[in-house]
């Protein structure tokens, strides 16, 4: 036993070696996800032929150029027909097809189911199938095809869309068990961003890379688009071979045997450029896969434990003596929060006093005007008692709503105080200002109203009618009329009714002015009395503010100091701790990065770079 197994391990290729080094560094840093992966990986390098993954977006031609590749339609094309699930073309010496359903995991290949399906319907039948189940892993057909015997096996990766797209996740598996990929693009534009970056993405995973230029039989400028394409793979940094083939030139060569038409196509180059990549050498493709796929593993290995030395450096005796330090600041930091706090305290309060100074002359505005309004039409003497219940009730709203505001703006205050400054302050009792009263709505004294007495509207009419009996009378005089006749007579009594009118209305709008005044002088000292009491009931709230946040700011300070003498007894028992696990750290980081470097120096012919 002793004997095979030294025969095996001479026999064994190198990157077998690595890629089982990379397993047992796996499982030894808890990753079992990796090292699952990379057993997958392994089986797969293992089995007979190489996989070439044909991989591209939608439309872009990917089954139609593995049928042309294979002359056989067994992948299902249309213009309404997307890939969906992989097709897994190899040799066999009988055309074979079958759906593969189940859990295909090395772990649960018991769980693989495999059903028969017609070669020709086979890829649509397991695409439709995949739309409704979950556990349609991919599609078997197997071909007897010199090129599949020379030990190529094709997959037809589901086609690429959005990154939230399902087929996207399956197409980018698919690629994890890749020894080749053709990246499949169409000659009607030139590569995209996203298809240099899924490039870059493939290099990482498979460096053996070609990409395919398809539909070159319906774009005239199909070199100019080939060119292009080289150039961006060139500034991308992404040593990659263009081949541009017709996959319907190629099938229509193969129907009538035309072998200039079939060298039209392209597809001679593409199988040469195969044959050259993949199956003159397939160790050394099989090589550089299990390189890049061991390299990958090996830096995910090595970054968490890179960012956990860091830190561990981070916090050896120096960092735990800095972090000390940093306790002491700490309390000074506290100190200068308080005075800070106290300013934005401050700086808020006179904000609220200046917003609640100006609401409550907004408001005290707005009666006015509204008493204005009302006065240009009411008369006082008759309507002064409605007119004072109504001011009571105006200014005692001014004052309910005014005084409201004030305490939401100061619960608001000391909350954002409290998230911002003293995170563990609790909220003071918003009971402060409920005894501001509305008493100064309460005594508005009516004015002197000036009466319009029967006994004066004689008067007036008496004055206005003689004027009126005189200017007709001495203009009746000059007709031969005597004095006083009929004419003169109604001529005084209009200007005595016009004369009573008009001295009515002036009284009026005498009583109106005075009403409006007595009102502008009530209004004006309920807002000094109001305002006055508002701010000393401000200042009241601030002081209560103030004391409690300084309160509960002196017990921050006094935990964090208590909390710095405890970081000060913890610092030499924890600095023995964490040098034991740097060092720990510092042997695996050196022993992932050997491992790297023996995948950087695995040996690779010269020439099989695509």
């Amino acid at each position: 036993m002793t004997r095979h197994g030294t025969l095996d391990r001479v026999m064994a290729p190198p990157w077998l070696g690595i890629l089982d080094d990379t397993i047992r560094a796996c499982a030894a840093h808890d990753r079992s996800d990796l090292a699952e992966r990379l057993l997958r990986r392994r089986a797969r390098l293992l089995e007979p032929g190489r996989r070439v993954v044909v991989f591209g977006g939608a439309g872009q031609g990917k089954s139609q150029l593995v049928n042309a590749l294979i002359n056989a339609p067994v992948c299902a094309v249309g213009d309404d027909i997307t890939t969906v699930v992989p097709a897994v073309v190899r040799h066999a010496d009988e055309p074979t097809a079958a759906v593969v359903t189940g859990d295909a995991r090395p772990a649960l290949s018991g769980a693989v189911e495999r059903a028969a399906a017609p070669i020709e319907s086979v890829s649509a039948q397991a695409n439709r199938l995949a739309l409704v189940r979950d556990d349609v892993q991919h599609c078997e057909i197997g071909l007897p095809r010199t090129l599949l015997g020379a030990g190529l096996v094709l997959i037809d990766a589901p086609a690429v869309g959005d990154a939230h797209d399902s087929r996207t996740g399956r197409a980018m598996s698919v690629l994890a068990d890749a020894d080749a990929v053709l990246l499949v693009t169409d000659a009607t534009a030139v590569l995209t961003a996203l298809e240099l970056d899924l490039l870059s993405q493939i290099h990482r995973l498979c460096p053996t890379v070609l990409v395919v230029v398809t539909k070159i039989d319906i774009v005239p400028r199909w070199r100019q688009v080939a060119e292009a394409d080289r150039r961006a793979l060139a500034e991308a940094g992404l040593p990659t071979t263009v081949v541009p083939v017709s996959s319907a030139l190629r099938l229509a060569a193969a129907r009538t045997e035309d072998h200039a038409l079939n060298a039209e196509s392209g597809f001679a180059d593409l199988i040469t450029q195969l044959r050259q990549h993949v199956l003159t050498d397939p160790v050394a493709v099989t090589s550089k896969a299990a390189a890049a796929t061991s390299k990958l593993a090996v830096e995910q290995l090595i970054e968490p434990l890179r960012a956990e030395f860091d830190t561990v450096a981070a916090t050896t005796d120096t960092a735990a003596l800095a972090d000390w330090h940093a306790a002491g600041r700490r309390v000074e930091q506290l100190q200068r929060e308080a005075a800070r706090w106290q300013t934005q305290l401050s700086d808020d309060v006179a904000d609220l006093m200046a917003d609640v100074e100006y609401d409550l002359r907004d408001r005290t505005r707005r009666v006015l005007r509204e008493v204005d309004d009302y006065f240009e039409v009411a008369d006082p003497a008759k309507v002064w008692d409605e007119f004072e219940d109504w001011m009571r009730a105006a200014l005692t709203e001014i004052a309910e709503v005014n005084s409201d505001w004030l305490l939401e703006r100061f619960e608001w205050i000391a909350a954002r105080i409290a998230r911002t400054v003293v995170p563990d302050a609790e909220r003071l009792p918003s009971t402060l200002l409920r005894d501001l009263s509305a008493e100064h709505a309460s005594a508005l004294r009516k004015p002197n109203i000036e009466k319009f007495t029967p006994v004066q509207k004689m008067f007036v009419g008496l004055r206005g009618s003689y004027s009126g009996l005189l200017m007709s009378g001495l203009a009746t005089t000059l007709a031969g009329l005597p004095l006083i006749n009929p004419i003169s007579l109604g001529a005084g009594a209009a200007f005595g009714a016009r004369s009573v009118f008009e001295e009515r209305g002036a009284r009026l709008k005498r009583r109106q002015a005075i009403a409006k005044t007595s009102a502008q002088r009530h209004v004006d000292d309920f807002f000094l009395s109001y305002g006055k009491e508002t701010k000393d009931a401000m200042r009241v709230i601030h002081r209560a503010l103030r004391d409690r946040f300084a309160e509960v700011a002196q017990e921050l300070r006094e935990a964090a100091t208590e909390s710095a003498r405890e970081i000060k007894r913890d610092l030499d028992a924890g600095a023995a701790l964490r040098n034991g696990r740097a060092a720990e750290v510092r042997r695996g980081l050196e022993q992932l990065v050997a491992l790297r470097g023996r995948i950087d120096a695995l040996h690779v012919p010269k020439g099989l770079t695509a």
